[in-house]
């Protein structure tokens, strides 16, 4: 388009140029037909009248001669309206193609950008980094529990010592009640019965119970 733009501007250079000399003649052609038409009058005021004869002659062909420049220059003033016109279509289409081009290169970029993008995001390994996230978590919740066990052993353990303590209680009491019944058999007193110990349960077992 810039090619044909340049050989149109040449083309309408060339035109004007031609229509400026055709111009040229025609104004010269005019001023001829006026300098004879005065030759001939002033011929024909000093009684020369086959000078003022020759004088039109020469007019005439002059005036013919306007008349047809004239016509030629009419032509050519279409002719270079039109190339003028066309040319200045021709610049309006080369403005738009250029601002087309421009917003293209411009779309065109950020296809690129977004396409390394989208291949940058393709490429990023992220089941790799959720499985590694998922393993940090099993390790977290691993270490988590065996606290938690330590932590339940120690408390056990303060259990089992407190129990041992209640134990040696349990013990004391048992003889104070051995003491206790002894007493009231010396008094007459009967012992509770079988059916009665066997529902309370045998404190020696109970014992052993509470030391496991």
């Amino acid at each position: 388009m810039n090619d044909d733009l340049i050989k149109m501007r040449q083309a309408t250079a060339q035109v004007l140029a031609s229509q400026k000399r055709l111009e040229n003649k025609y104004k010269a052609a005019e001023q001829a037909d006026a300098d004879w038409y005065r030759r001939a009058q002033l011929a024909l005021q000093k009684g020369e009248e086959d000078l003022a004869r020759e004088a039109l002659k020469r007019r005439k062909s002059y005036a013919e001669n306007a008349s047809s420049l004239k016509a030629q220059l009419d032509q050519q003033k279409s002719v270079v309206e039109n190339l003028v016109s066309n040319t200045r279509l021709l610049e309006s289409k080369i403005a738009e193609a250029k601002q087309k081009k421009d917003t293209l290169k411009a779309r065109a970029q950020s296809a690129k950008t977004a396409t390394k993008v989208s291949e940058m995001l393709g490429n990023v390994n992220t089941s790799g980094a959720l499985s590694a996230f998922e393993k940090m978590e099993e390790k977290v919740m691993t270490m988590e529990s065996q606290a938690e066990a330590l932590g339940q052993l120690g408390a056990d353990d303060l259990e089992g010592k407190f129990a041992m303590l209640e134990t040696t209680s349990v013990d004391d009491d048992l003889a104070q009640m051995r003491k206790e019944l002894s007493g009231r058999s010396l008094k007459g007193e009967l012992p509770p019965g079988r059916a009665a110990a066997s529902k309370s349960g045998s404190p020696f077992r109970d014992t052993e119970i509470e030391k496991e």
